[in-house]
């Protein structure tokens, strides 16, 4: 599973990411810097050691060097990508977007000054999707958050750890009995030993990604948590005041259970949650969806919805439906009336499954203590 979008094996490079790093293995005695690959590092004052090495076949993704050096190492053979210029975010980063990076400055300035609305309003400028240097900035930054997911869960904890997707309808406001159920089921994953993956945005997604980070919190805290968000139900009229409502909760429980948000840019009007601890945002949201469904190997629940929830069942049901019987995930959809007369996917997706091998795969229920028992099965 490869979140980098490759579409061969992946070759046997080293990824440098922070200048501890580089220092180290510079000290270590690295003479050749052959399939090394640099990011983003502020490599001024390191002249003397970039030039007691092979650079030949080294790539170095929007560093800083000393004056002169860039030319230096071109010419002996290294592969420089630019800083960008004008851009709002490092198209060559290393790591997921944490909340506090995404709100920086919440406590002090209205949300449409923060990093996240900025990169928004930059991606929606006129034009800006149809510059050459915009479209490889964004994609180029989706690359690298690709990457950076997948290295992620390659290691620690999080290879022992099966990750389920929750799915679901994005206006259930804070304080409805939709936000609660939605925020027990990500309490309960958790609780079981997975780990939890979402859209990344408002409402059930805010919710699961809540229950997930405060699953070692008591029952009294988590009630106390959710009574404190329900005085600002949405992100609507203030995304400030939403984001802050969560910051405090956060901040009263540091260090809660990690789960992973997966939100796009594409919708900027649906702002991030603050309760994924690991958040792959996306410029190209189709990339997204394809991210969300192949990352949730565990199966995914999908809670009430529209549009967006019914799009997502039925693109789930396809990988099932083509896919090895090794690689058929669980579906679990929750809330018999909805699914069944409301919106009616379950008779299609039952009618899909006959004979294949998600046949054994899908489940109707209707509570979250039934979608976990079922998981739980499997």
């Amino acid at each position: 599973m490869n979140f980098a979008g490759s579409l061969g094996p992946r070759p046997r490079n080293l990824e440098v990411q922070d200048l501890a790093s580089f220092d180290r293995l510079v000290a270590g005695g690295a003479v050749n810097l052959h399939g090394w690959h640099a990011q983003s590092l502020d490599l001024r004052g390191r002249s003397a050691a970039l030039k007691n090495v092979s650079v030949e076949g080294a790539l170095f993704l929007g560093c800083t060097f000393d004056e002169g050096m860039e030319a230096n190492l071109r010419s002996r053979g290294a592969l420089i990508f630019p800083r960008l210029e004008g851009v709002p975010f490092d198209p060559y980063r290393a790591a997921l977007y944490s909340p506090a990076e995404l709100y920086a400055g919440l406590a002090t300035s209205p949300y449409e000054a923060l990093p996240d609305a900025r990169i928004y309003h930059w991606s929606i400028q006129p034009g800006q999707r149809h510059r050459v240097d915009s479209t490889l900035a964004s994609a180029l930054h989706d690359h690298a958050i690709g990457d950076a997911l997948d290295e992620l869960t390659r290691t620690g904890t999080w290879t022992r750890r099966s990750i389920v997707g929750v799915m679901g309808g994005h206006a259930a406001p804070r304080g409805s009995a939709d936000f609660a159920q939605a925020a027990l089921l990500g309490r309960k994953l958790a609780i079981a030993g997975y780990t939890v993956a979402t859209g990344g945005g408002p409402g059930a997604m805010e919710a699961a990604n809540l229950g997930a980070y405060l699953s070692q919190a008591s029952d009294g805290d988590v009630q106390a948590a959710l009574s404190a968000l329900a005085a600002v139900p949405g992100f609507r009229p203030s995304v400030s005041a939403w984001a802050r409502a969560a910051a405090a909760v956060v901040e009263r429980h540091p260090g809660g259970t990690p789960s992973i948000g997966i939100p796009t840019w594409f919708y900027g009007h649906e702002p991030p949650n603050y309760f994924a601890t690991h958040i792959a945002k996306y410029f190209a949201n189709a990339i997204r969806e394809a991210i969300l469904l192949e990352l949730c190997h565990g199966g995914i629940v999908f809670l009430p919805g529209a549009a967006g929830t019914v799009q997502e069942i039925f693109q789930d049901a396809c990988e099932n439906y083509y896919g090895a019987r090794e690689k058929v995930a669980p579906m679990v959809l929750v809330g018999r009336s909805h699914w069944e007369q409301e919106y009616p996917a379950w008779p299609m997706l039952r009618s899909l499954a006959a004979g294949r091998a998600m046949a054994d795969y899908i489940f109707l229920v209707d509570t979250v203590d039934e979608a976990v028992e079922v998981l739980q099965r499997r």
